[in-house]
This record gives C-alpha cells, sequence and structure tokens, in this order.
C-alpha cells in the first residue's frame, strides 16, 4: 500500500471511529456531521470523500460492529474443541447476547440500524453477516443426529436469527440488562431444545 493510500485509510478508519462513539452516546440523529469530523481530526471534504452521506457513514459503522460480532462469536465456537454442535451452538449464543451489553453494539446494531438503514438494507446486512453462522450452526447439528432434520434449515435459520435479534432488543432496551440477558439467554435455550433429537 503506497503511502498516500494508507493516509486515505488512516482517515477512513478515523472517521468511522469517531462516528461509532458518537453515535453510542447519542444516536443517528443527535450527531451532526462536523461532530464527527472534528472529532476525528479530520475536514468535511476527506468525509465526502469517502462517504457521500451521514447515513452511508453509518452503514460503515454498523457493518464493522457485524464484523466484530460475528469474529467474537466465531472464535468462541472454535475454542470449545470437540465439545459437539449444541455446546458450539450455546457458545455461541452466550457469546451473542453478552456483545448486546455493549452500548455500540446494542445502540447502533440493534436500535438505530433499522431505522437509520431502513428495514430492507438491514435485514439484508443482518442476513449477510449473521445468517450464514446460524445456517452453518443447524446444519453442523443436523449432520451430527444433534438437530431434528424434518423442518427445512433455511426456514430454521431465519427464525432462529429473528429470535436472536428480539432477544437482543430486550437487552437493549432492559432498566437490567444483565438480568435480561441471563432471562433471553434462557428462554432461546428453551426454544432450540425443541430441536433436539435426545429430548426424551
Amino acid at each position: 500500500m503506497g503511502r498516500q493510500a494508507e493516509k486515505s485509510e488512516t482517515t477512513r478508519a478515523a472517521l468511522v471511529a469517531a462516528a461509532r462513539e458518537l453515535f453510542a452516546e447519542r444516536g443517528y440523529a443527535g450527531v451532526g456531521t462536523m461532530e464527527i469530523v472534528n472529532r476525528a481530526g479530520s475536514s468535511r471534504g476527506a468525509m465526502y470523500h469517502h462517504f457521500k452521506d451521514k447515513q452511508e457513514l453509518f452503514r460503515a459503522v454498523y457493518e464493522q460492529i457485524q464484523q466484530e460480532l460475528i469474529q467474537r462469536v466465531t472464535q468462541e465456537m472454535a475454542g470449545i474443541g470437540d465439545a459437539g454442535p449444541l455446546a458450539a451452538f450455546q457458545v455461541g449464543l452466550h457469546a451473542f447476547l453478552l456483545a448486546c451489553l455493549d452500548p455500540d453494539k446494542s445502540r447502533i446494531g440493534l436500535v438505530e440500524a433499522p431505522a437509520v438503514l431502513g428495514w430492507q438494507q438491514w435485514r439484508e446486512l443482518d442476513q449477510q453477516y449473521a445468517l450464514g453462522i446460524v445456517t452453518a450452526g443447524l446444519q453442523l447439528g443436523v449432520q451430527a443426529g444433534a438437530l431434528r432434520c424434518d423442518i427445512p434449515i433455511r426456514v430454521l435459520a431465519h427464525l432462529v436469527l429473528a429470535a436472536l435479534g428480539e432477544a437482543g432488543l430486550l437487552i437493549a432496551s432492559a432498566e437490567d440488562p444483565d438480568a435480561e440477558r441471563l432471562e433471553a439467554e434462557r428462554a432461546v435455550l428453551a426454544l432450540l431444545d425443541g430441536l433436539r433429537t435426545d429430548q426424551g
């Protein structure tokens, strides 16, 4: 990477970092573009060189959060070794719900994103980042004989992803987020228990 390209990438990263902090603090509507530019130590021209508008900058922040979340969940699931697909799914669920306690992930990712990006774009991004890992987890469970195979995985993955999104929203809006996380985790695990082949 040349010096100019490296400088450009550094400027972009600074804008995304500044926007992420401010959106987490006060939400999208409560933050102006010049405030983002000033916190990033950049210029208005540099911002509009990298992003068409504030909404496009928000999308970059949201995608960064989603990438971090998927990486975190994947690492946790990979860390359990040979404990099996159900254990991996439980660990991944736990990691996701813990992440919902982080102010930037909850406010930006769960509360602000659907309104700022629009439902369709938000849904497409959610599926792009999260649907794959949910689908893969379910497929492994079915292949291992641990989960029922009589329900289409494609449909099931969408429903599980929706349940996780609702659980995250409950946590984000709760007076006691940590207590709500424990309850939400128990509830989602109870739903998944109905898919096990060893219920008896």
